[in-house]
């Protein structure tokens, strides 16, 4: 059917009367108007022919996918993360990543504003909060939890404080961002809850510059476990209220259902999920 299509040349009635031949002819026959001088598709025919040519279409991708997840990860890969996580946090990962399959290239943008994946040709996404779009695979990873912390130097000329209400007496660093910066939402132990109001002499819109005030003694900052974690290690801060913090907040790996398998998508996924879930 599809050679006939193809190449008007062919005959449609049966070359011989074999008995199978001349089955695929009786039904050839039904699909295609035929005279002596040519044939074309009815409309029955159309609609089976680019039913039948959408089938050998997807065939061919399944035998082409299967052979690419054999293969080694290549390819360029696009993605687009939170700033302040993919600055700290997802860059160190993705250098990890491509250390370890070094065919593989990456395109990472960084934007705090919800992105159309597909529309923009993104790969990959990583998503902070809930999920507008339920037309995406969700991969869950670790909530994001945000801790508060301060500088050594901050606390030895302020104090520690004791319970969440003592922050009302302290310089908390607030993000500009946040619809409710003057307040913070503390869950703890057992979620016990606490709304705080909080003030402070320096706001600004990037979480990374809110680290570098706190780590400068400008006062008590609210931000992700993940991206003060090694701070706090080397003794750069010290946790507050280490039994308090922000209320957590899903985070997720995003990408399209229909993205076609690749060793690189695949491979690039499972150790996303790893590292962050």
């Amino acid at each position: 059917m599809l050679r006939l299509v193809a190449d008007p040349s062919i005959n449609a009635a049966p070359a011989a009367s074999k008995k199978g031949r001349l089955s695929i002819g009786r039904r050839a026959l039904e699909l295609i108007h035929r005279t002596t001088r040519r044939h074309q598709l009815t409309e029955v025919g159309q609609l089976y022919y680019e039913r039948c040519k959408r089938a050998l279409a997807e065939v061919a991708l399944a035998e082409a996918s299967a052979s690419e997840l054999q293969s080694a990860p290549r390819g360029r890969l696009r993605l687009v993360a939170p700033v302040s996580f993919g600055t700290q946090v997802l860059v160190p990962a993705l250098i990890e990543y491509q250390n370890a399959y070094p065919d593989v290239s990456i395109e990472l943008s960084l934007d705090n504003n919800v992105h159309d994946l597909v529309g923009e040709g993104f790969e990959l996404g990583i998503h902070i909060g809930p999920l507008s779009d339920s037309s995406l695979v969700a991969r869950a990873l670790t909530p994001y939890r945000r801790i508060l912390a301060a500088s050594p130097g901050y606390l030895a000329r302020h104090g520690r404080p004791a319970l969440p209400e003592d922050l009302t007496t302290h310089l908390c660093l607030g993000h500009s961002y946040w619809r409710m910066r003057d307040r913070w939402h503390l869950v703890g132990p057992g979620g016990e809850m606490r709304d705080v109001p909080v003030s402070g002499k320096f706001s600004t819109n990037q979480g990374a510059a809110l680290r570098m005030a706190a780590l400068s003694g400008a006062g008590i900052v609210l931000q992700p476990e993940l991206l003060l974690a090694a701070d706090i290690a080397e003794g750069r801060f010290e946790q507050v209220l280490p039994e308090w913090s922000y209320r957590p907040v899903p985070m997720y790996l995003i990408y399209a259902p229909n993205r076609r398998p690749t060793a690189m998508l695949r491979t690039v996924i499972d150790f996303l999920v790893e590292r962050f879930g």
